[in-house]
């Protein structure tokens, strides 16, 4: 069973870079924010597959939720910030 999970880790750290090419290349920085936003969906189901490996998930599952939490956050701040109305003088 953990040598599941290890390929299962493994799979998923390869599949966590493959948005590092849109953060870089995004066209728009609406592209760049939702690239952020899916390797930050896919670094928390890692974060849960390391708890299964070290046989504390609970432990891992709090730290998952707390970095979802901080992920959505980040995520409606920058949102808000670029769909502000922009004053004639800036």
């Amino acid at each position: 069973m953990d040598t599941f999970f290890v390929a299962a880790t493994v799979a998923l750290v390869a599949i966590v870079l493959l948005p590092f090419y849109r953060v870089m290349r995004g066209p728009t920085v609406f592209d760049r924010l939702l690239a952020i936003g899916a390797m930050g969906a896919k670094t928390i189901g890692l974060v849960c597959m390391f708890g299964f490996l070290y046989g504390r998930f609970y432990m891992f599952a709090d730290i998952a939720l707390a970095y979802a939490v901080l992920n959505f956050i980040a995520g409606i701040a920058v949102a808000k910030y670029f769909t502000r109305e922009r004053s004639p003088e800036s």
